[in-house]
This record gives C-alpha cells, structure tokens and sequence, in this order.
C-alpha cells in the first residue's frame, strides 16, 4: 500500500460516521469519471443527435436584421 492510500485511510478512520457516507459518494463519483464505456458514449452522442434541430436560415444578415428590428424597434 502506498504511503498516499494509507494517508487516506488515516484521514478517514477520523471522520464521523455520518461524514463516510458523503466521502463513499464522492469516491464513486470519481470512479465513475474513469470508467469510460465506448457504447455509453454513442448513445449519448445519438440524443443529442435526436434534439438537434436543423436551421434553415440562409440570409444571415435578414435574420440578425429581424433580431435586431423586434428587439430594438418596439
């Protein structure tokens, strides 16, 4: 065991009981950043895939006018 682990655990062996349960949630927090799942990630690209929505301006500078005319001109 590393002299970095058995500082942890020092640290932990003096907290409250009711603290571990908030120290465990963190750790498996921390777990999960790490465990990368390739599937997990193509799926997830997928949804934001499916609420993409697709823009059909073509005159840009009509489209910042309108902006600026309904926001500005009242």
């Amino acid at each position: 065991m590393t002299a970095l682990r058995q500082n942890a655990i020092k640290e932990l062996e003096k907290l409250p009981e009711d603290k571990i349960s908030l120290v465990l949630q963190i750790l498996q927090g921390v777990n999960g950043l790490y465990n990368d799942d390739p599937t997990e990630r193509k799926e997830a690209f997928l949804r934001l895939e499916q609420l993409h929505k697709k823009g059909n301006v073509t005159d840009y500078d009509a489209e910042l006018a309108s902006y600026r005319e309904e926001k500005y001109d009242k």
